[in-house]
């Protein structure tokens, strides 16, 4: 272990640092510290979410200049009493972890070691010298996760037991398992999801074995099976958990509760529905902080940014994020609200289902059943002083017709719409009924997006593209472009890719684009206009992001391939 301790880089200053090494320039550095005034945030994530330096580089610049040897946490074990000798409120605080320790040296495992509040609080606390080893945040919220796990867990979860006062509790699991076994197996798998980011886990019962997959990426992964005989347990168990009725295993059923890991609180929502080997659930992993991305980080450029950000604050009109089931318009819509929710906006959204909460937005579900669709619960609305309006989505003409109406009168209108891409969504309003003129007139503007994997930073293969493949793809063929594919390595799972981000075309209605919209003209000429204005396309931007070797053109070409693009 390393014996320089943290007392080395008292006085060093990480932007002053990278401008030296010629990593990011003076300029950068201005407005990563313009940016830092507005954010707070730490300086390496701005210059991270700016775009000028990647976390990975970074890490391997501080742990150069500042002698600090880098740990892979994935292949590192340590022991869970040496952990908690940091109390988890501080190393979540902080995102460190304490690794090793000798007498009275603590090694201890961090993404920033000029934190000197992390490294003074962490020394007072132990009465131990610190000696910083260096990784990335990721690694660090990761071991974070799988160490903490129980603590967090262990202190409560919001269940049905808890909300109804005890009402689902008072039923018995059943099943051959025991109930310590049951709650194992549970644990594991919730622990074992967050741990992989992973936005869906699916327990479904085969002929002879219980397996569980999780969806990593937009990829199912199976992570584990189990004997038959625990399947009736496990599941009788989630419903208790979400308030579901144990007894009923012939209908589908649909439900939430929420875990505590750590200072986090995770929603998990549930679906249930009889196969012929028995009960498959569904459990969608819902956290709060993917309801709170940055408009930074949603993975716009320069240009489509403030075209996105001179439309959110527009003061009334529509605006329309389009894709498929997937493609994080959700999202995209949520970033945008969570900008706008002020003590002076009512800001009120009709959802299907509401996936996430939020402070000064008031929120209403869906309920057929009562009578709550989007158009009344939109209809509703209307009535209710409203200054901001998102609907989960249009899918009708009713709906259509009462948004156009409430963009008209005044009310900032967000909505999704099920298009391929921005140009063609104007046609898809006036096939769904609207007159042409009130949906120029109504449209501020249309989002249309997908999301690309990324290639794993740490095994992604560098390569030359042939000449004509430059060509095709309207690139410079002078040797100056190199591009990257997946390899695999154990960081990826072996399967090249490791995150996603979205990509996006931005579609701002215009007077040129109003009066096409008007005469009824077919997308390929509101493209083919837009283009000559600056309109940059979803296969553009992907291509863009291949260039910045943050994900391959198979990718891309893949996710692109139902745009308009083509």
């Amino acid at each position: 272990m390393p014996q320089a301790s943290h007392q080395a880089v008292r006085k060093i200053r990480l932007g002053e640092l990278l401008v030296t090494a010629g990593v990011i320039t003076q300029s950068q550095l201005e407005e990563a510290l313009f940016t830092q005034k507005k954010t707070g945030e730490r300086l390496g994530i701005v210059l991270r979410k700016l775009g000028f330096v990647s976390e990975e580089t970074l890490i391997e610049f501080l742990g150069r200049q500042l002698d600090i040897p880098s740990i892979d946490l994935d292949l590192t074990e340590v022991d869970e009493d040496i952990v908690r000798l940091i109390p988890e409120a501080i190393a979540r605080k902080y995102k460190i972890i304490a690794v090793a320790k000798i007498d009275k040296l603590l090694t201890l495992a961090t993404a920033d070691p000029l934190d000197l509040f992390a490294m003074d609080d962490a020394e007072s606390i132990t009465g131990c010298q610190i000696i910083p080893v260096i990784t990335t945040e990721k690694h660090i919220q990761k071991a974070l996760d799988k160490y903490y796990w129980m603590q967090g867990a262990n202190r409560g979860v919001e269940t049905g037991q808890r909300r109804a006062g005890q009402k689902a509790g008072n039923a018995p699991a059943q099943g051959k398992a025991g109930d310590g076994d049951t709650k194992r197996f549970i644990e594991m798998v919730l622990r074992q999801a967050l741990i992989d980011e992973a936005s869906d886990i699916h327990i479904e019962m085969g002929e002879n074995e219980l397996r569980v997959r999780i969806r990593v990426d937009g990829i199912l992964h199976e992570i584990t099976t189990a004997p038959k005989s625990i399947h009736r347990s496990v599941v009788s168990r989630l419903k208790i958990l979400a308030e579901l009725d144990i007894a009923e295993k012939r209908a589908p059923q649909d439900g939430r509760f929420a875990v505590y890991a750590g200072d986090r609180k995770i929603d998990f929502r549930m679906s249930t529905v009889p196969t012929i080997f028995g009960e498959k659930v569904v459990l969608r992993v819902l956290e709060k902080k993917a309801s709170s991305v940055s408009e930074e980080s949603l993975g716009f450029d320069r240009e489509d940014l403030q075209k996105f950000r001179r439309l959110v604050n527009s003061p009334y009109g529509m605006i329309l994020v389009s894709g498929p089931t997937g493609s994080g318009k959700t999202t995209t819509l949520y970033t945008a609200l969570s900008g706008l929710a002020t003590v002076e906006k009512n800001v009120v959204t009709i959802e299907d289902p509401v996936e996430y909460t939020f402070d000064m937005i008031n929120q209403i579900q869906v309920n057929p059943k009562a009578g709550v669709t989007f158009a009344t619960g939109l209809r509703s609305v209307l009535r209710q002083d409203p200054d901001i309006i998102m609907v989960g989505e249009i899918r009708d003409e009713e709906t259509a017709e009462i948004a156009v109406h409430s963009a008209l009168s005044g009310h900032l209108v967000l909505s999704t719409i099920h298009t391929n891409d921005a140009p063609s969504t104007p046609t898809r309003f006036t096939e769904m009924g609207i007159q042409p003129f009130l949906a120029a007139t109504s449209i501020l503007g249309i989002i249309s997006q997908r999301l690309v994997r990324l290639l794993c930073p740490s095994c992604k293969e560098p390569y030359k593209p042939v000449p004509e493949l430059l060509s095709g793809l309207n690139l410079p063929n002078d040797g100056s472009i190199t591009l990257y594919r997946p390899k695999g390595c154990t960081e990826c799972r072996g399967v090249g890719y490791k995150g996603r981000e979205a990509i996006f075309e931005v579609l701002e209605i215009n007077d040129e684009i109003r009066d096409l919209i008007v005469s009824r003209a077919a997308a390929a000429r509101i493209r083919e206009v837009a283009e000559k204005q600056g309109f940059r396309t979803l296969r553009d931007a992907g291509i863009a992001k291949v260039v910045q070797g943050k994900t391959s053109l198979e990718i891309v070409m893949k996710v692109t391939q139902d745009a308009g693009a083509l």
